[in-house]
């Protein structure tokens, strides 16, 4: 958005002269937000157990992804190129000094601005925001029923601040500390390192998208979510206030927790890296070859030395990455097989490179006959009735 523009926002919704202020407190705001999730993300790593450290090599990895800069970012990071001594004391001086230091003064910003320009008067039905007329109405309402910032916003910060510090006092010594689980132990690959809770829900989101999207999702969402909310007070600056006024920005605020609360829920279900407990050596369960030809059973072959159980389980045994096969037949058709086997989908990849065409046959001849008992597997019902005969016409 233009300066001008900006400018010209600022005159008709604000004091003159307050443009510096307006852009000074939309930053702020929005790296308020950034400076609590950093706080939470080095608290994170500086227990610096066997979740810490996985969790910070996959941030490594993401901030890898920058363009240009994503090298020098990375050793910034970790103060290396690996994980180690450096890199914990690097983020000890980030969690104790640096973020609470920015968070302290972009506080102090934020109250000289609220000395500067006031605050939002209480939303109320009926009560209509027009930026021509909002500047004198505020003077106006600070005359009339304005009260000092101090002493009385004051105590009222300093009570609320007390209750709050209270209950995380009483929820520690209630739930007892939450320390580390362990010393981190790089050998181990087979793990599955989990956030904590406010950032599951991007754990559970980045597991589930499609490899193509990771870095669209890693690099552009959240620019496009800051530059969102920098903009918002410019798009929606006028109209009520009042929640009982504004349906759409209520339901909007609803999908988003809703949306958030459902992936949160979603990461104790999602994991980051297949469960590596089922490699190809596990034979496949002995009902699942039962009255099977000599090239379906050359599929379960296949299916075993390609390591497919790494993602998928069958018989309740295997890989939690990907969906149980037992009654994958029912799902989808034989070319569907086909084209998700040469193709991939989803998180699955593309195997048409690594198997041959009689290896694929073989395959989802297999694939083909596990449905549960009784019931027919899935069948393309135009392609059944482009076959039929059609009836021959009347003469």
């Amino acid at each position: 958005m233009p300066v001008e523009t900006l400018r010209g926002a600022a005159k008709d919704f604000l004091i003159p002269g307050s443009l510096p202020f307006l852009l000074l407190g939309l930053v702020v705001g929005v790296f308020l937000l950034l400076m609590t999730l950093g706080m939470a993300f080095s608290g994170q790593v500086l227990r610096f157990d066997q979740d810490a450290y996985w969790g910070l090599g996959i941030g490594a990895s993401i901030a890898g992804r920058v363009p240009i800069l994503g090298p020098a970012t990375v050793k910034l990071m970790l103060g290396g190129p690996i994980i180690g001594g450096a890199t914990l004391t690097r983020f000890f001086a980030l969690h104790v000094f640096v973020i609470p230091g920015l968070l302290i003064g972009l506080v102090s910003v934020h109250l000289l601005m609220v000395l500067k320009l006031g605050v939002n008067d209480w939303p109320m039905p009926g009560r209509i925001v027009k930026r021509a007329t909002y500047a004198a109405e505020y003077e106006e309402l600070v005359k009339k029923d304005g009260e000092p910032f101090v002493p009385y916003a004051i105590w009222k910060d300093l009570f609320f601040s007390a209750i709050i510090l209270a209950a995380v006092a009483a929820c520690a010594i209630y739930f007892g500390p939450f320390g580390p689980s362990g010393r981190p132990d790089p050998t181990i690959i087979q793990t599955a390192p989990r956030p904590d809770y406010f950032f599951l829900w991007l754990y559970a989101l980045l597991s589930l998208l499609p490899p193509s999207l990771e870095t669209p999702a890693l690099l552009i969402g959240p620019v496009v979510a800051i530059f969102a909310l920098i903009l918002l007070p410019f798009v929606f600056g006028e109209g009520e206030k009042s929640w009982r006024r504004r349906p759409i920005a209520v339901l909007s605020i609803l999908l988003i927790a809703v949306t958030l609360g459902t992936f949160t829920h979603l990461a104790g279900f999602a994991p980051w890296s297949p469960h590596m407990n089922a490699w190809s050596g596990d034979p496949v369960p002995e009902r699942f070859l039962k009255g099977t030809t000599a090239l379906e059973r050359q599929g379960a072959l296949v299916f075993q030395v390609k390591q497919c159980r790494n993602c998928h389980s069958l018989g309740e045994l295997g890989g939690l990455r990907g969906p149980t096969l037992d009654s994958v037949a029912v799902r989808l058709t034989g070319d569907q097989l086909i084209r998700q086997v040469i193709q991939g989908g989803g998180n699955m990849p593309a195997y048409g490179k690594n198997l041959s065409p009689a290896e694929t046959t073989a395959l989802v001849a297999f694939l083909a006959t596990l449905h549960p008992p009784g019931q027919l597997p899935a069948r393309d019902a135009a392609l059944e009735e482009s076959k039929t005969p059609a009836a021959s016409p009347q003469r």
